[in-house]
C-alpha cells in the first residue's frame, strides 16, 4: 500500500507539471513566432487585448486560387463570396499564383465586379514565395480592400483595363510603374515603393497567410472594422499575437480532377497518350484495359482542350498524324506515312495553344520531348514489333495450314490481313489477282511470318507456262508448252 500511494503522488506530480498554464492558455491558431506586420497592425491589438480572446473573434476564410484561371476558378471564387456571407466570417482572403486567365475578358469583368460588390471585406495574397499574379487575374487586385506579396513573389503583366463602373484599374504612377505592370511583372521591393499593394506595412512583404491576417487587422472595409488579433500576456510580462481562426478552402476533388486537366501539359499528354492507346486497342482486335484508359484520356482532355485557347488546325494535325502513324502500323514497318506523321504531329503539338495575357502556353521542352519521343518510340519500335508479334507465326509446325482455307479480313493487294483456322494472319497475294474484304482464299505456302493466299478460284497462274490438259481418262494430251519469250525466239529462228 505504501508503495502504491507513492506511484500514485508522483503520477498526479506529474499531470500537474505537465499540464498547461492557465495564463498560457491560446487559440489553435496563435503563432508566437509571428511577427507583427506592422505598428499600425500592433496597436490595433492591443486595442483589442483584454476586450475579445482570439477565440471569440469572427473566423476568416483564406480560398487558394492556383493555376491558370479558368471557369473552375471563377465559379469557386464567387460561391466563396457567397458562403462567406452567411456563415459568419469577417473577411475573405484570396491565396493566388496564377500566370494568367483562360476565360474571356468578359468573364473576368465579370468576376472584377462581383469582388466590388461583395459585402464582406477581400485580401488579395500573392504567395508563397515564387508564385505570381499575372495576366487579367491581376486586375482583381484593384478590387480587393488589402493586397499584400510574399518575398519573391510578382505582379503584373495585366494588360488593357478592364471597363467595370467602380473599379479603377491603377497601381499609381511612381516611376511609371503603372505602365510597367501592364507588360511587364515587378516584384515586392518595385510594388512597396510604388504603393501598388493595399497594405500599410513596415516590414519586408508579408511572408505567409497568417501575416496577411494579421496585418488586415483593424482594416476599415465596407462599413466594417475588422478584429483579427488579440493580445495576451505571459507570466513573464511579455505579449503574444493571437489570430482569429482561419479557415482553409480549395477546390473538391472533382473540381481538383476538371482543373488539373485543363492545364496546357496534362492536356496535350493525356490527348496523345488516349490517341495512342486507342490505336494499340484497335490492332489488339478486342476492348480491354488499353482502350477503356485510352477512351478516358481522350475525353478528360477534351475537356482541358475546350477550356484551354486551342487551336483547332493543330488539333486536326495531330489527328492526321495519329492516322498515318496507323497506316505504317498495319503493314507491321515504318515507312513514307510514318515520316508523314512525325512531320504532322511536331507541328501540331508545337502550336497546338494561343498565348493568353501574361503566360506562353505552349508546353515546356520536358512536356514536348516527352511527349514527341514518346510517340516516336511508340509508332516506330513499340508498335511494328506488337503487330508483328501479334500477327505472325513461326513456320515450324505450321506446314498443316498449306492448303487451309480462310477469308480475307481486309482488302489484300497485295498485303492485309485474313482469318485461317480461326485466327488472324498478315497475308499476301500476287498484285495480279487482288482479294477484297469478305472473299475465301487458300494458303499456298508460308514465308516468315506472312501467309501466302490465292483466290478459291482463278488464281493466277505463272505467264510462262501452261498447265497439262488432260482428257477423260486422266492422260496427258500435252505436254507442257514453253510460251516464254526465250522460247518464242527459238521458234522464230527456227522458221
Amino acid at each position: 500500500m505504501r508503495r502504491l500511494a507513492i506511484i500514485l503522488l508522483a503520477s498526479a506530480a506529474g499531470i500537474g507539471l505537465l499540464a498547461p498554464r492557465a495564463s498560457a492558455s491560446t487559440p489553435p491558431t496563435t503563432d508566437p513566432g509571428a511577427t507583427a506586420p506592422s505598428s499600425t497592425a500592433t496597436d490595433n491589438a492591443t486595442s483589442n487585448a483584454g476586450a475579445t480572446d482570439a477565440a471569440d473573434l469572427a473566423p476568416v476564410n483564406v480560398v487558394q486560387v492556383s493555376g491558370l484561371i479558368d471557369e473552375i476558378l471563377v465559379d469557386k471564387i464567387v460561391t466563396s463570396l457567397r458562403d462567406a456571407t452567411t456563415d459568419g466570417s469577417q473577411a475573405v482572403i484570396f491565396q493566388f499564383n496564377s500566370t494568367g486567365a483562360v476565360v474571356s475578358r468578359d468573364r473576368m469583368a465579370y468576376l472584377l465586379g462581383v469582388l466590388r460588390d461583395s459585402p464582406v471585406p477581400i485580401g488579395i495574397w500573392v504567395g508563397p514565395s515564387g508564385a505570381n499574379l499575372y495576366g487579367l487575374g491581376a486586375q482583381l487586385l484593384a478590387a480587393a480592400d488589402a493586397t499584400g506579396m510574399a518575398p519573391g513573389a510578382h505582379i503584373g503583366k495585366y494588360g488593357t483595363p478592364l471597363l467595370v463602373p467602380g473599379v479603377t484599374v491603377d497601381f499609381g504612377d511612381f516611376n511609371n510603374v503603372d505602365d510597367r505592370l501592364r507588360t511587364q511583372g515587378i516584384g515586392l521591393q518595385d510594388a512597396r515603393d510604388s504603393k501598388a499593394l493595399k497594405l500599410d506595412i513596415t516590414d519586408e512583404g508579408v511572408p505567409s497567410v497568417k501575416n496577411m491576417v494579421l496585418a488586415m487587422d483593424g482594416l476599415h472595409a465596407r462599413g466594417k472594422v475588422l478584429a483579427t488579433v488579440s493580445r495576451t500576456f505571459d507570466d513573464n510580462g511579455g505579449t503574444q499575437n493571437n489570430a482569429t481562426l482561419v479557415r482553409f478552402f480549395k477546390l473538391g476533388l472533382l473540381n481538383q480532377l476538371l482543373h488539373t486537366v485543363s492545364s496546357p501539359a496534362v492536356a496535350y499528354l493525356l490527348f496523345i497518350v488516349g490517341l495512342a492507346l486507342l490505336i494499340f486497342e484497335f490492332f489488339t482486335a478486342g476492348v480491354g484495359v488499353a482502350g477503356v484508359v485510352g477512351a478516358a484520356c481522350i475525353v478528360l482532355s477534351c475537356y482541358g482542350l475546350a477550356a484551354l485557347p486551342t487551336r483547332g488546325w493543330a488539333v486536326a494535325a495531330i489527328l492526321f498524324s495519329m492516322f498515318a502513324f496507323a497506316i505504317d502500323v498495319q503493314v507491321g514497318i515504318p515507312r513514307l506515312w510514318t515520316g508523314v506523321g512525325v512531320v504532322f504531329f511536331v507541328i501540331g503539338s508545337w502550336f497546338l495553344y494561343r498565348d493568353v495575357l501574361g503566360a506562353d502556353l505552349r508546353p515546356s521542352w520536358i512536356t514536348l520531348i516527352a511527349g514527341i519521343g514518346g510517340i516516336l518510340l511508340t509508332f516506330i519500335v513499340g508498335m511494328p514489333s506488337m503487330v508483328r508479334t501479334r500477327f505472325a507465326t513461326p513456320t515450324v509446325g505450321r506446314e498443316w495450314m498449306i492448303g487451309e482455307m480462310g477469308t480475307a479480313i481486309a482488302d489484300i493487294g497485295p498485303e492485309g490481313i485474313a482469318d485461317v483456322a480461326g485466327g488472324r494472319w498478315r497475308a499476301r497475294t500476287n498484285r495480279a489477282t487482288p482479294l477484297k474484304a469478305g472473299d475465301r482464299l487458300r494458303v499456298v505456302a508460308i514465308d516468315g511470318v506472312t501467309l501466302e493466299v490465292e483466290p478459291e478460284e482463278g488464281g493466277a497462274k505463272d505467264y510462262r507456262e501452261m498447265r497439262k490438259k488432260r482428257g477423260a481418262d486422266g492422260a496427258a494430251d500435252d505436254e507442257i508448252t514453253d510460251i516464254s519469250p526465250e522460247a518464242n525466239a527459238d521458234v522464230d529462228a527456227t522458221a
